[in-house]
């Protein structure tokens, strides 16, 4: 029986995208049981910590006795070591299902091809590759974080139709529409953590929090190294979500705990990301200001940008950050036009 592997692997990337703001740091997987070109089974990795995508699908088959007859589809290598949860390879094992397709290769060294080896020596049938590029697509920040040893890093900003992202020393300053404000609300919700710089903080007091949108809020990091930052700013209430970046004999008022503290202060950024890696912070939102943004892209420390130009005109202010990369209309909305970005360098 002639099975179309690519329906069935688009499959998979649909139900991994169900988990995209609850697994992370871990990778959006998602599979299928496939039983004569019909599945009786799929499941995805909810949450981080809990099943597998693998585990999911083989649970929500009805007729048990259909599993080993059934070939195992899923966008990721399954897992062959002991983490959070046991490896899938075992359960496959276990259900004597003799063919499994995988979309691309998990490249976290406790995996990279240890799972399809152990699969194939067990004789099972195993065909990789299958819509590779779209399933690498779908976890771009997790095979980053893994081979970069930083965080995938999304730069954030709205500027007028004239160029200007804020009027100095005037905070707040609406330039982008109601809409997108909230689709940037699902943006945070997609990234373990958000960026601003010193000036931000203060002028603007933002929250930094998917109150606009459901999700889980990103942890709030801020830039402070002259000690400028107090507590009751917005952006430090209601939990201790949050790190302060600051310098080494900075005397600061917050908890050690919630401070990384930089050697080098002309560019934090090299320790900055060390510490976001080791502490598991996959991915980072850069939303500003100016100074910051431009920051990053000068040290060419960045993976893709979001700009959303407006309709409005201001005539002077706060220039918008320079940036060179390939560059994609995402889309319109309202008077708000959204550009997606990539580091092409």
């Amino acid at each position: 029986m002639q099975y179309n592997h690519e329906v069935f692997m688009k499959r998979c990337i649909e139900l991994a995208k169900l988990g995209e703001e609850n697994v992370s740091p871990n990778p959006m997987v998602g599979a299928v049981l496939v039983y004569n070109n019909k599945i009786i089974g799929e499941g995805f990795h909810k949450t981080f910590g809990e099943a597998h995508a693998e585990v999911n699908a083989i649970n929500s088959v009805t007729n048990k006795e259909l599993i080993a007859e059934s070939i195992l589809y899923v966008n990721l290598e399954p897992c062959s070591h002991f983490g959070k949860t046991p490896p899938c390879t075992t359960i496959i094992l276990e259900k004597k299902i003799k063919k499994v397709v995988i979309g691309c290769r998990d490249t976290f060294s406790l995996v990279n091809g240890k799972g399809i080896e152990q699969l194939r020596n067990a004789g099972i049938d195993v065909t990789e590759g299958v819509l590779q590029e779209e399933c690498e697509q779908l976890n771009k920040v997790f095979f980053n974080f893994h081979k970069n040893r930083r965080p995938f890093i999304t730069l954030k900003w709205a500027e007028t139709k004239d160029g200007f992202i804020g009027k100095n020393g005037k905070p707040n300053l609406k330039i982008s529409n109601d809409l997108s404000n909230s689709l940037t609300h699902k943006l945070r919700g997609k990234n373990m953590a958000i960026v601003v710089g010193t000036n931000t903080a203060l002028i603007d007091n933002p929250k930094l929090n998917t109150r606009k949108w459901h999700g889980k809020s990103p942890v709030r990091i801020v830039f402070d190294f002259e000690g400028k930052l107090n507590s009751t700013l917005n952006i430090f209430l209601g939990d201790e979500n949050y790190f302060v970046v600051t310098s080494e004999k900075c005397e600061i008022n917050f908890q050690e705990k919630n401070i990384i503290r930089i050697a080098n202060t002309k560019n934090p950024f090299p320790e900055l990301m060390s510490y976001l890696f080791k502490t598991g912070i996959n991915s980072i939102l850069v939303e500003g200001g100016a100074k910051l943004l431009q920051s990053f892209i000068d040290i060419d420390l960045w993976d893709e940008a979001i700009k959303i130009i407006s309709e409005n005109f201001i005539g002077d202010g706060i220039k918008a950050p320079v940036l060179h990369g390939r560059k994609y209309l995402i889309n319109k909305v309202g008077s708000d036009t959204h550009y997606l970005y990539k580091n092409i360098s």
